[in-house]
C-alpha cells in the first residue's frame, strides 16, 4: 500500500479507536448542499461526517478490532463517529433521512457490537442519555424516600398523638411536647 493510504487508513483507524460508535450510511442520492447540511447538524452532537472508501474502512475497521462487516461495505459509504453518546446521532440521521429521503442507515457499531438499522432506529427513539440518567436516580431515590416517612411515621404520629390531647385538655400545644 502507498505511504499516503496507509497514512489515511491510520488516521481512519485512530478515529475509530477514539469513538465509542460508529454509524456507516449510504450516502448515493446526497447532494453537495445536503451533505453540508447532515455535517452542520450533526457536529452540536459532538459527531463527525466522512466519506471513506470501503476497502479503507475495512482495513481501518480490522486494524481497531472491530467486528467484520465486509458485507455491509458496498456502494457509497459513509461514516458517523463521535465521541458522545449514539442515540442523538441516530436521532438526527433518522430525522434527516427522512426529511430528505437520502443517506439510508447500512448498519451500527456501538462499543463494539454490530447494529442493526432497526436496533439504530430504536436507540434514535430513546430520551438523551441525562434524561435516562434523572429518570435512573429517581427509580433509586424513590424507596429511599418512602423508607425515610416509613422510619420518622412513628415519631410524627406519637407527636399528633400528644398534640391531640393537649388540645382536648385544653393546654397549649407546646407545652405537652
Amino acid at each position: 500500500m502507498r505511504p499516503e493510504k496507509a497514512d489515511i487508513v491510520a488516521d481512519l483507524s485512530e478515529k475509530l479507536n477514539r469513538s465509542p460508535f460508529m454509524l456507516v450510511a449510504d450516502y448515493q442520492r446526497m447532494k453537495v448542499d445536503q451533505f453540508s447540511e447532515l455535517r452542520n447538524r450533526l457536529a452540536p452532537a459532538g459527531a463527525e461526517l466522512r466519506v471513506v472508501k470501503n476497502s479503507f474502512l475495512r482495513r481501518a475497521m480490522s486494524g481497531s478490532g472491530l467486528p467484520d462487516v465486509a458485507d455491509q461495505l458496498s456502494g457509497q459509504t459513509a461514516i458517523v463517529m463521535g465521541d458522545k453518546d449514539v442515540a442523538p446521532v441516530a436521532k438526527i440521521l433518522k430525522t434527516f433521512a427522512a426529511e430528505f429521503k437520502v443517506a439510508t442507515l447500512k448498519i451500527g457499531i456501538v462499543d463494539k457490537s454490530i447494529l442493526s438499522t432497526k436496533d439504530v432506529e430504536t436507540l434514535a427513539e430513546l430520551p438523551p442519555r441525562e434524561v435516562l440518567l434523572a429518570q435512573l436516580l429517581g427509580l433509586l431515590l424513590s424507596p429511599m424516600t418512602q423508607l425515610a416517612r416509613l422510619l420518622n411515621e412513628p415519631g410524627a404520629s406519637l407527636a399528633r398523638l400528644l398534640n391531640a390531647k393537649a388540645q382536648k385538655e385544653g393546654k397549649p400545644a407546646e407545652a405537652a411536647a
